[in-house]
């Protein structure tokens, strides 16, 4: 089995808190949140795919 890499790990606990933000946000009838909701996931998502192309380039994956 392969060592697991917790960074990544991270970006996906983080960004499922984030798809649970934009729930609460729904149920609360928050535009505001909602907003700030999906602009974190992105923002969480994007990072996390530039960090496994820089694990891809350097060989770590």
């Amino acid at each position: 089995m392969k060592n697991i890499k917790w960074i990544f790990v991270m970006y996906a606990v983080l960004a499922a808190v984030c798809i649970m933000g934009i729930g609460i946000a729904i149920s609360e009838k928050s535009v505001l949140l909602a907003v700030l909701a999906v602009c974190a996931w992105v923002f969480v998502m994007g990072y996390g795919f530039k960090t496994k192309k820089k694990y891809r380039e350097e060989g770590k994956l």
